[in-house]
């Protein structure tokens, strides 16, 4: 017999599904944009050249994302980016596209009823609650 109570339920699957508040999600993209210029600074002047901290915040995004579910931002902020479907990691394309698609702004301002932007929406991913440990 299983526990069915121990299985998460994917974010897709569940009725009761609550988004994190756009605040906590703001906070973490402003602590991994902070992080982002920092690593950019050791290659190029983030303030003369934009580039460089965008491309290291897909880098990041593709990385942390597809492996960990987190950002170092979410991770403080208590928040994950999973697989709408099924709730798992997106791995590291999926990453990549998402933080690619963030990088270009526009999508993530069109948001769903799950606060699913539309970055979210073409990675498969959704951001939820980290869960408590």
């Amino acid at each position: 017999m299983t526990d069915t109570a121990a299985t998460p339920v994917p974010p897709a699957a569940d009725a009761n599904f609550t988004p994190p508040s756009l605040g906590r999600r703001f906070g973490a993209l402003i602590i991994d944009w902070v992080l982002c210029l920092m690593v950019a600074r050791a290659f190029s002047d983030p303030v003369r050249d934009g580039w460089p901290p965008v491309l290291v915040l897909i880098l990041e995004y593709g990385f942390f994302i597809g492996l960990f579910a987190q950002t170092p931002g979410m991770y403080l902020t208590r928040l994950r980016c999973v697989a709408w479907a099924d709730g798992g990691r997106i791995g590291l394309l999926r990453g990549l596209l998402r933080g690619l698609l963030l990088a270009l702004v526009v999508p993530a301002l069109l948001m769903d009823e799950h606060r699913r932007g539309l970055h979210d929406r073409l990675a498969g991913s959704v951001v939820t609650d980290a869960p408590r440990r």
